[in-house]
């Protein structure tokens, strides 16, 4: 089932779940989602206590506003806006990304994607001489191009050092075996955070997709049970077909 609201307490299946995750991966090019494990799993950390001392240490302890899910709603609007279906504020895909933050975000993520919508602010005050909330849907779309294009270079020199350590530190058996085995191994640090903006895109994405508005409008959708066709015609330029939620 589909529902209106994102943030309905119907709670998809887990293979709906992993299936919608797959097709916004694709989406964006094949890179896992922020959050991704604790998506598909549907549940938090299991130490609670530790986890909330975490964002408590990060600043994040705070509750999303009705402002900051406002600011949430007109990012992922313009990211997806009203064409001949609705967009994703019509969705109110800002509660949903709010949602998946505070429930399935480490405290470092949700850190990073907090101080990322007042850079984004700050962004549009730099660029345009108005906050974000007063520019203009023009003026929003050119900032969250270039802010795309930020991301875009910051998430492949990210995953080009992530391979880089990979070869450095998890050598393949015969790379392995020819080295001194009383050498000391070298530290691993931890992977860098993803680009706030690329947090932001996928949560759009997956918050619109998701929808009841996303499934029947942008996507075409059918509930089943049904007719079971194996081969459907298709005409260039049709809509895809969302799976069943």
């Amino acid at each position: 089932m589909t529902t209106d609201e994102n943030t309905s307490d119907r709670t998809p299946g887990m293979i709906d779940r992993r299936e919608a995750i797959m097709r916004v991966t694709a989406l964006l090019g094949g890179v896992a989602l922020v959050g991704g494990n604790a998506l598909l799993t549907g549940c938090r950390d299991a130490d609670t206590k530790a986890d909330n001392k975490a964002s408590a240490a990060a600043g994040i302890d705070a509750p999303f506003t009705a402002e900051d899910i406002a600011f949430l709603d007109e990012v992922a609007d313009t990211i997806l806006p009203e064409t001949s279906t609705p967009g994703a504020k019509a969705a109110k895909t800002g509660a949903f990304m709010a949602l998946i933050v505070t429930d399935s975000y480490q405290p470092g993520d949700q850190k990073v994607f907090r101080e990322g919508m007042r850079k984004l602010d700050e962004a549009s005050r730099k660029a345009h001489k108005v906050s974000f909330m007063a520019a203009t849907p023009q003026q929003r779309l050119t900032l969250l191009e270039a802010l795309d294009r930020e991301q875009k270079a910051y998430s492949d020199n990210r995953d080009a050092e992530n391979r880089k350590k990979a070869e450095q530190f998890l050598p393949d058996q015969r790379k392995e075996a020819s080295k001194d085995a009383a050498a000391p191994a070298a530290a691993i640090t931890a992977d860098p955070p993803a680009h706030y903006f690329r947090m932001m895109k996928e949560l759009a994405l997956l918050g619109y997709f998701t929808s009841e508005i996303g499934y029947t409008r942008a996507l075409r959708y059918e509930e089943s049970p049904g007719r079971f066709d194996p081969c459907v015609p298709y005409r260039p330029g049709e809509k895809a077909w969302a799976g069943h939620a």
